[in-house]
């Protein structure tokens, strides 16, 4: 015989750490206390130590208001963490506010994907590979392949949040990591092209604008409309990191654009050459204003920014 099923929900969570001075840390936990969202507050101390542990459960939702408190405090970057959770809990109740964004934790994301570390570097270099014979190829298995496998989702979303939050120096570090990103893919995709045809490696009777990859080239109002609600897709999968950005990824013709660019450059044919970078053109300025809108729209929603942290 089974038992009854039990109902329960899986919920996103933040865990504060805290090392407070031993002077403030009654003022600190009250106030935790106090602030609605605000769960399971403990202090931890250690006797002849001169701050305590505090630790909390923190609503999405509180997450801005705590950490606003926690600065306002003095407590230093080092001394302070807030980690992302999930946990099941019983009954079906989920807690107050988990609709709600944490903020703080948005941008944190986005100056963190603004970087041009070495592994986005590499990611966008196999990407850019990858199409260019995609392309060559008329393979829309490899081309599909590459636009999983690019990561330049990432500095797109971080400058989409950079814009919301008037950050203009975040703008500038993504979409330079952005715009690097895909001057690499570009680039790979020239030296393959040329290098191909220069050796008679072409597949035979190559057209560029053969077998439907000639799409590429051309802006219609499907790559408007494509790529303006992926935008807004992509910005709620960077907020939730969810696995449907991978989803998102292969809607977009971001990396396939600046490939096919890249293969008409090595080939020669500017007019090819240029179609493709506009293609690249209106996908990320569509991208870039449907995310910011996105975000515009729940921050409204969410009410104004508690929080003030440095671009």
């Amino acid at each position: 015989m089974t038992g009854p099923i039990l109902r329960t929900d899986l919920v996103t969570v933040f865990r504060l750490r805290a090392f407070v001075p031993n002077q403030v840390v009654a003022r600190v936990r009250e106030d935790l206390r106090g602030v609605l969202g605000v769960h399971h507050v403990m202090v931890i101390s250690d006797p002849g130590q001169p701050s305590s542990l505090v630790t909390a459960d923190v609503d999405p939702a509180a997450a801005d208001r705590v950490l606003e408190d926690i600065r306002e405090i003095g407590i230093g970057a080092d001394d302070l963490s807030l980690s992302r959770d999930e946990k099941i809990t019983l009954g079906g109740t989920t807690p107050l506010g988990e609709a709600r964004l944490a903020w703080a934790a948005v941008l944190g994301e986005a100056r963190a994907n603004a970087r041009p570390i070495t592994r986005y570097l590499l990611l966008m270099t196999i990407a850019g590979v990858i199409a260019a014979f995609g392309v060559i190829d008329r393979n829309s298995i490899l081309i599909v392949g590459a636009m999983a496998v690019s990561p330049d989702l990432l500095p797109l979303c971080a400058a989409c949040v950079g814009l919301e939050a008037r950050r203009p120096s975040l703008v500038w570090r993504a979409l330079r990591t952005l715009l690097l990103g895909l001057g690499i893919a570009c680039g790979v995709a020239v030296v393959l092209g040329f290098v191909l045809d220069v050796t008679g490696w072409l597949p035979e009777n190559f057209h560029l604008r053969g077998g439907g990859i000639g799409t590429l080239a051309r802006v219609d109002l499907s790559t408007i409309i494509v790529a303006g609600v992926a935008g807004v897709a992509a910005i709620l999968s960077f907020e939730t990191r969810a696995s449907s950005a991978v989803g998102v990824a292969i809607s977009v013709t971001t990396i396939p654009a600046a490939a096919y660019a890249g293969v008409a450059l090595g080939l020669g044919d500017v007019e090819d050459a240029l179609g493709g970078l506009a293609v690249l053109g209106v996908n990320l300025v569509s991208l870039l204003v449907t995310g910011t809108g996105t975000l515009v729209l729940q921050r409204l929603r969410s009410g104004p920014p508690q929080l003030t942290l440095s671009g």
